[in-house]
């Protein structure tokens, strides 16, 4: 017995069930391998938004907080770990937006394509009729990056991206990083008022007590924001990748047809084979391996 949802795909090993002569060429390989980016108001807005909330902490952060401080031990240990911090927040967002997340080929459910796949009994494969391609299993079909995405786990605006097989590990790095900025942000504004509270207001800071009372607040609340939303994100995240089970299956509750794995070689197959520093860096791109995502047997 297939579940409602295996029901409603298309399942046939001949070209023509598929109806391929309704799809359109596939474009040419040059149009398809530059950079990848959404271009979806929504989200560049949420992109231009993030970047401007971490420069607005590092304002306040270096001007308000490290620069009048007295020691300069404490004022460079805090500076250097910030702005490391910050650095490779940025840098994992930018490669989380700028990374195809696993876009499958766009229109390549033509019938010279389903007959190169040379399916045997037993397998099969799935046409997206949105975006007329065939797709793997685990795929689905985003209606802002209009593609089908490999083990898509959701549509994220504030990366202006899909979270899928090929940049996860970069949106697990930027929820991280952020969380930890934010973390660090909201001590170093308590030790500051504590500081202010002991001290002259007009010798704690270099603009005016109200001002400074002002971008305090402001940086303290942005900090509690995001702590919070990063904070519950990776943990899904970290919680999605030990499973192996993206978003998108855990909220359709789909049936598993997979082979099931450690929750350690599923960190792996994300952050890369074998476990180093590289793990924690955005500049560092995983190996996936090289599975045929094409040929399945149900």
């Amino acid at each position: 017995m297939h579940s409602p949802a295996h029901r409603c795909r298309d399942i046939e090993r001949q070209a023509g069930y598929l109806q391929p002569e309704h799809c359109a060429p596939p474009p040419p390989r040059g149009a398809v391998d530059g950079m990848w980016f959404i271009r979806d108001g929504c989200g560049i807005v949420c992109g231009v938004i993030t970047w401007l909330l971490v420069f607005y902490a590092e304002f306040v952060v270096l001007f308000v907080m490290l620069v009048p401080a007295k020691s300069l031990v404490y004022s460079f240990i805090n500076g250097f770990l910030f702005n490391t911090l910050a650095f490779l927040a940025l840098a994992s967002h930018g490669r989380a937006m700028l990374t195809d997340p696993g876009a499958v080929p766009k229109g390549n459910a033509t019938k010279e394509f389903i007959e190169s796949l040379q399916l045997k009994p037993g397998q099969v494969v799935y046409k997206c009729p949105k975006c007329c391609s065939i797709k793997p299993d685990r795929a689905h079909h985003c209606s802002v990056c209009k593609r089908c995405i490999r083990k898509m786990d959701h549509h994220c605006p504030w990366v202006n991206n899909c979270v899928g097989e090929n940049n996860q590990k970069y949106f697990v790095l930027f929820t991280m990083y952020i969380a930890l900025i934010s973390l660090h942000a909201l001590v170093m504004v308590a030790f500051h008022f504590l500081y202010c509270f002991e001290e002259d207001w007009t010798k704690c800071s270099t603009f005016s007590p109200p001002v400074t009372v002002i971008l305090l607040i402001l940086l303290c609340f942005e900090g509690l924001l995001f702590l919070i939303f990063t904070a519950v994100m990776f943990g899904t995240q970290i919680h999605s990748i030990c499973t192996d089970e993206t978003g998108i299956e855990q909220l359709k509750k789909e049936e598993r047809r997979w082979a099931k794995k450690t929750k350690w070689m599923n960190m792996k197959a994300v952050f890369g084979h074998p476990f180093s520093i590289a793990w924690l860096s955005p500049f560092a791109t995983p190996d996936h391996g090289k599975a045929d995502p094409y040929q399945y047997v149900v």
